[in-house]
């Protein structure tokens, strides 16, 4: 069992805050700002250019990736970090493409996060007007899996609503019709157990920033399953992803497996962050994470729900089909996030109506859940979001 009061010392969280948010942004692990340092001090001041051999900064994508591999089932070896998100879906969904060559469609759902419909609707404007960005309701992909489609791209869990696809099922379906798929993890790692051997998804893609809590910036990963590994392309033929980068050939020669899918430099102090939260992640039962989620979610449901009729849920009402966060709908939803936010209680706003609230049980207990529930319940009884200071939109919501 995990030791939840245990890993909730292991953060620095400020005094008097309830944090909602982590499905954005993860909070400060304590020892992070110590590795940074040290790597900094020791490694950047100490060893200079020698960094990159003697304290192992070249093989951290792939080191810190087959850690992240353990958390979403893939085998070591297949998983390598760096770059952003919407490079790893752009290379992900370009290799899947290049593996079907005779098939233009790309599926998704229209609920998808936008980002990664820019990466598709990008990359087919570039291979031209035969190709097709398909989207339907998310309830509908399956009935639209045909041996038309190509790719089949889906984020599992919906950033806005908490909805979650079935990838095991999904993956099935389009494998029967002969598609490929490649899945966005943003909002599954680090909030609920993945098995992507188990669901025989073709790539995997992810960021660590947000439940694994590696740090604004920190990188992204990507999975391509062992089957894919030797024949998929690398659209972004980076120098990192070269079978021999000092070698300074000027021909593109992928790199094995994995490694091809390396394009830039590694954000070394990056790295370093996100390694300190990857050592609390190896004390936590992903099983038992789920549980405590889960228990959690609920209590806040019924809490909102009892107190707050003008809170409309737009998760998901059974837990087994949502993620790890509770999102609520309220015509002034941005103007509630800000009154709840000066309060202490942090959650955030996705356009057009949706208050959400991550469940983050690595540093979330029971007390915090009443204390959001209180303080949403007053803002909405005494209409305290109804002040023009909170209407004003920031930059992020």
């Amino acid at each position: 069992m995990t030791d939840f009061d245990a890993t909730r010392a292991l953060f620095q969280l400020p005094e008097g805050i309830v944090y909602l948010d982590g499905n954005s942004l993860g909070p400060l692990p304590k020892t992070a700002a110590a590795r940074i340092a040290r790597t900094v001090e020791a490694e950047w001041g100490g060893l200079l250019i020698g960094g990159w051999n003697e304290a192992g900064w070249m093989a951290q994508p792939a080191r810190l990736g087959d850690r992240i591999g353990r958390l979403i089932g893939a085998p070591a070896g297949s998983v390598v970090l760096g770059d952003t998100l919407s490079i790893k879906v752009y290379q992900a969904l370009a290799a899947a493409l290049a593996l079907r060559p005779e098939r233009r469609v790309i599926l998704s759902d229209d609920g998808n996060f936008p980002s990664d419909l820019y990466m598709a609707a990008g990359l087919i404007g570039l291979l031209g007007p035969d190709y097709e960005l398909r989207t339907v309701a998310p309830d509908a992909v399956a009935d639209a899996l045909t041996d038309e489609i190509a790719v089949l791209m889906l984020t599992e869990v919906d950033y806005r609503t908490g909805r979650r696809h079935d990838m095991a099922d999904l993956t099935r379906a389009a494998h029967r019709v002969g598609a490929l798929t490649v899945w966005d993890l943003a909002h599954s790692a680090g909030a609920l157990p993945v098995d992507v051997t188990a669901a025989q998804a073709d790539f995997a893609v992810g960021c660590t920033y947000k439940y694994l809590n590696g740090g604004p910036g920190a990188p992204a990963f990507i999975h391509v399953a062992p089957a894919h590994a030797e024949t998929a392309t690398p659209a972004l033929s980076g120098w990192l992803g070269h079978a021999a980068p000092f070698a300074f050939d000027p021909r593109y020669r992928p790199g094995t497996g994995i490694e091809r899918m390396r394009v830039g430099t590694p954000p070394v102090l990056q790295m370093a962050a996100l390694e300190a939260a990857l050592d609390i992640w190896e004390r936590v039962d992903m099983a038992a994470l789920r549980a405590r989620s889960i228990a959690l979610s609920e209590r806040l449901i019924a809490h909102i729900e009892a107190a707050c009729p003008d809170l409309t849920l737009a998760s998901p009402r059974d837990s087994a089909a949502r993620g790890s966060q509770v999102s609520f709908r309220h015509p002034d939803g941005y103007a509630v996030i800000r009154a709840a936010a000066a309060r202490g209680v942090i959650g955030d706003f996705r356009a057009p109506d949706i208050l959400r609230f991550g469940i983050t049980p690595l540093y979330l207990s029971e007390a915090d859940i009443d204390r959001a529930a209180t303080v949403l319940a007053e803002i909405i009884r005494r209409r305290l979001w109804d002040d023009p200071a909170y209407s004003a939109r920031a930059f992020v919501t």
